[in-house]
């Protein structure tokens, strides 16, 4: 019996949205990405204070600052995704760089140097940056250098024209917070089909499709598995590990018994048509 999750990977390129290297390696993902919230979560397990301590001491060592470690401990997380994942891994430049192009513009350089030195390619990277105004001009100027980007945050259809001008490489829509604001607004209760946040990731991929735009759109922050269901055939969905576990536990009992009854209802149908055929079959000879 195939489970929800190997259905969904038939259709659509299936993201890590986690820095829990065993949760990537127990459902073998394309893709990774992190942020600062789950790089945080992840440098608090026990199992990956290795990750943490190498950056402190090479920050105590150098005498660097905050950020220069901080930043390290998303490389340290970031290479060892990319030995895990064969796509890509997304890393996030600053939030508070948000509305500063320069310093987004850089940041993803050093970023991108800084795999460099580890023997990552910038082709196994994608910068995120927040879909800002900013963001976008940061976007437009690492893809002429050949930096791929990811833009995060994006909640709107005017977000993904922006990001599609600027030939940004992927989109993240966000479905979970777009619902999250609907049902604090007084909205609701949705279904799949009506929950905004999938209405808008709707949206967005039927324009870049409609007018040849070549960014990726890729799903992100679902709150529960029918949102994921609701996007299948979407580009890219990144998915948080809680979530591909309970996709992966859905053996969708419902569509296989279904599936076996109509087998052998057509199947009794058939034979008597094949006995009625024989009959007449007969009768004329």
């Amino acid at each position: 019996m195939t489970s929800k999750l190997e259905q969904l990977r038939a259709m659509t390129t299936v993201v890590s949205d986690t820095g829990d290297m065993e949760a990537i390696r127990a459902f073998k993902p394309t893709d990774a990405t992190t942020n600062p919230s789950l790089i945080l979560k992840a440098a608090e397990m026990p199992a990956y204070a290795r990750l943490v301590d190498e950056a402190i001491v090479w920050g105590r060592k150098r005498g660097a600052s905050v950020g220069e470690v901080t930043d390290r401990i998303a490389i340290n997380f970031g290479s060892e995704l990319t030995k895990i994942v064969p796509g890509r891994v997304s890393t996030e430049v600053d939030a508070d760089l948000s509305f500063d192009t320069e310093g987004m513009v850089a940041k993803a350089k050093s970023l991108i140097a800084a795999y460099k030195e580890r023997g990552v390619g910038h082709e196994h990277i994608l910068i995120k940056l927040a879909s800002t105004w900013e963001g976008v001009q940061a976007a437009r100027r690492l893809q002429a250098e050949g930096i791929d980007c990811n833009m995060t945050l994006a909640f709107s259809l005017a977000q993904a024209i922006a990001a599609g001008d600027a030939k940004a490489f992927l989109l993240s829509p966000f479905v979970g917070r777009i619902f999250d604001w609907h049902v604090k607004a007084g909205g609701g209760p949705y279904t799949p089909e009506t929950d905004p946040g999938v209405h808008s990731v709707r949206t967005i991929y039927a324009y870049y499709k409609t007018y040849g735009v070549k960014t990726v759109v890729m799903g992100a922050s679902f709150r529960n598995t029918g949102e994921i269901e609701a996007l299948a055939g979407c580009d890219r969905l990144t998915i948080s590990p809680q979530l591909l576990e309970a996709l992966s536990k859905d053996e969708g009992q419902m569509a296989t018994e279904k599936l076996s009854d109509g087998i052998r209802l057509f199947a009794h149908d058939l034979n008597t048509l094949r006995t009625m055929v024989q009959h007449r079959l007969a009768e004329a000879a």
